[in-house]
């Protein structure tokens, strides 16, 4: 290659550069000028929002009708004064609506907001500088100084002006500053004039008129899905319906189911959870006790799904019929309860599916479909789907299409087997789509996996999760774990459901603790979690293991079972007593209002549960040691009562309904497993209705 005259080059360059600069100026100027703007145009600073969900990716939860507490920090440069306001309005709608935010401390702010329906809802975060509120500030400091406020009165009464011309003051509004200017006109001393335009009445026709100067926005408007009450609060019973009939050699039907409604009820129940009621398979049909050989009669695991009768969209013939079902269901609703199904997305290798579609599944060199394993556990009568290749999208249209016919049947309620084991899209379409038409439905993850995916699931739409309360059993334990769940960011859109007990999970610390340690968890799961439950056979202390495991012998997931619920020594009070207080206080409606108090032994959990006005206060004792009788000291929070350490405090005792006071902070608590292991007292303070 030739050399080139690079002077020569370089000069024709800066000639050229002469030329070129003043549009290439411009340009910069206009793109400068176009930043400028845009960063002028948001001068207060509007950061830290709660509840804010991964940079709003997720939307929060929330309930209908129960407060929801918005923060966020607001601020500017200099000594004005400034406010805020949350914008908040129906997810699909154009117009917002506005509540105030009040002033805590150090630029933080907060609003408590209530959304009364059940949908999705967008909110955000403005602020502004309030030159008026400054104005009112300033002006009294410097009248009470003796400095001269001529101009200042005169700024004061331009700002009513120009609030008159403002597309935020309604014709009252304009009215009312023309009579309060008429009035400012009539009054000839200073102080009267100060007086008047410092008033509270002015102030108040200020906020609502006045221009908002830098009107400022949170860059992003976030989600926050607002759910009807039973996806917050609410006791689950959970049974396998083939095992109502009462006799252990014959299948149990929907009719049967019925005639056991009355007894879920009276236990003081919300939800009535069945395991899968499909039809079942035959192919390595699981014998009793999980055996791989079943004998004639034995009626396989629910969870093997799908047979010549059919598949997700079927029932089990033994059970019933679709008209058996929907019988039960309205049954169920006249008895106050809802009915929650298994979904569960797995096959026997008896699905139509396998046949039908075959692209939603796996195969094997050799032909043959994997079966499913959960190491060490394994499942020889399932194989699994896959959602991706050929199966995307159809797989997921067919899952849908089922949710939506059981909805049709009056299902509103559905607990998800293993949604850990299917992608994290497919739930957050499929909750999306149902929710879109029916808001109203709940999911329930029943997840025990690692955390960050337990919360993933929750963001992605689950309204509750299985959690690891079931293995929480130490004091240190289970304070830890709830303050986890009640005061970090997952508050505000992991909702646990504290499952004492599950078809799956027998605890080790049941199986040990007799009478007291149901008890126990029993009390624990009730008044800690807003949602619980039980799988029957927990009433009456049911525990009996496969030797070295965590799992019931003589497993109703693979025999019928007949149920003996008046056993001596069952639990049965115990559990129609907390459900009763669930229904009846407010402070054992919510979650996260939870406290841990100190209790000097390490056997004896102290907490209290209050509603949102302090009107309703629960405190509760537990013994967590089955086994023997404990004492200790503990403090009353008098002090959640703005009192002082030696105040005296009305008190009921909730088990007895004898009332009596404390004198003073502190006081001993003993109590005896063999009587009854936990103590529950309501704290009345003075002057409150006993």
């Amino acid at each position: 290659m030739p050399l080139q005259d690079t002077s020569s080059r370089a000069g024709q360059e800066r000639l050229g550069a002469g030329s070129e600069a003043a549009p290439a100026g411009r340009r910069r100027d206009q793109e400068s000028e176009h930043t400028l703007r845009l960063l002028a145009a948001n001068r207060i600073a509007i950061e830290g929002i709660m509840p804010e969900i991964d940079g709003g990716r997720f939307p929060a939860k929330a309930v209908v009708g129960d407060p929801v507490t918005i923060e966020a920090d607001v601020f500017g440069d200099g000594h004005e004064t400034i406010d805020a306001a949350v914008l908040h309005r129906p997810a699909g709608s154009e117009a917002w609506q506005e509540t105030p935010l009040e002033f805590l401390e150090n630029d933080r702010w907060r609003a408590r907001v209530v959304f009364p329906e059940n949908r999705m809802y967008q909110f955000t975060i403005i602020g502004w500088r309030d030159l008026f509120g400054t104005w009112r500030k300033d002006t009294a400091k410097k009248h009470a100084a003796g400095v001269d406020i001529a101009l200042e009165l005169e700024e004061g009464r331009r700002m009513l002006v120009a609030a008159q011309s403002s597309d935020r003051a309604s014709a009252a509004d304009k009215a009312e500053l023309a009579d309060v200017l008429s009035a400012l006109a009539s009054l000839e001393s200073g102080p009267e004039r100060l007086g008047l335009l410092s008033s509270n009445a002015v102030k108040a026709l200020m906020e609502r008129a006045a221009v908002r100067t830098n009107l400022s926005r949170y860059e992003r408007t976030l989600q926050i899905f607002v759910d009807r009450k039973i996806a917050a609060v609410g006791a689950w019973y959970s049974m396998f319906p083939r095992s109502q009939s009462g006799d252990p050699a014959r299948h149990g039907t929907f009719s049967d189911v019925i005639d056991r409604l009355p007894y879920v009820r009276d236990l003081g129940f919300d939800v009535l959870y069945f395991t899968p009621i499909h039809p079942v398979g035959s192919t390595n049909k699981k014998g009793r006790n999980n055996s791989l050989i079943s004998e004639p009669g034995d009626p396989g695991s629910p969870y093997a799904i799908g047979s010549s009768a059919g598949g997700h969209e079927a029932i089990e013939p033994k059970l019933g019929t679709f008209e058996d079902f929907d019988r039960l269901v309205r049954a169920a609703a006249d008895h106050g309860l809802e009915i929650a199904l298994d979904f569960a997305i797995q096959c026997s290798p008896d699905h139509p599916w396998i046949k039908q579609h075959p692209e939603w599944f796996d195969w094997r060199p050799d032909g043959t479909i994997k079966y499913a394993e959960n190491p060490p556990k394994k499942y020889e009568d399932i194989v699994n789907v896959h959602f991706y290749r050929d199966a995307l999208p159809s797989i997921w249209y067919e899952l849908r299409a089922i949710v939506f016919l059981w909805i049709s049947h009056g299902v509103k309620i559905f607990r998800v087997d293993n949604p850990h084991t299917k992608p994290f899209p497919f739930w957050e379409w499929l909750i999306g789509e149902v929710r879109a038409e029916h808001p109203d439905v709940v999911f329930l993850s029943e997840a025990f996996t690692r955390p960050k995916v337990m919360k993933r699931l929750a963001k992605v739409g689950f309204a509750q999760s299985y959690s690891y309360f079931t293995w929480r059993n130490a004091k240190w334990e289970l304070e830890k774990y709830l303050t986890e769940l009640t005061q970090e960011e997952c508050r505000h859109y992991m909702r646990p459901n504290f499952f004492t007990t599950t078809h799956d999970i027998n605890p080790r610390y049941l199986q040990s603790s007799g009478r007291a340690g149901f008890q126990t968890r029993l009390i624990l799961a009730a008044t800690l979690a807003g949602s619980y439950g039980i799988y029957n056979g927990f009433e009456i202390c049911e525990a009996v293991p496969v030797p070295g495991k965590e799992e019931f012998l003589n497993s109703e997931k693979y025999e019928i079972r007949a149920w003996d619920m008046d056993k001596p020594d069952n639990i049965k009070w115990d559990i129609q007593f907390l459900n009763r207080l669930r229904h009846e206080h407010k402070a054992l409606q919510q979650f996260t209002n939870l406290d841990f108090y100190n209790a000097w032994n390490e056997d004896i959990m102290c907490y209290g549960k209050y509603s949102d006005d302090m009107s309703d206060f629960l405190l509760f004792h537990v013994c967590l040691d089955p086994h023997n009788q404990h004492g200790a000291d503990f403090e009353v929070p008098l002090w959640r009562f703005g009192l002082p350490d030696n105040a005296s405090i009305e008190v009921e005792d909730m088990v007895t309904g004898h009332h009596f006071t404390w004198h003073g902070k502190y006081q001993h608590i003993h109590l005896d497993p063999y009587y009854k292991p936990y103590a529950i007292w309501r704290l009345i303070p003075p002057g409150a209705a006993r």
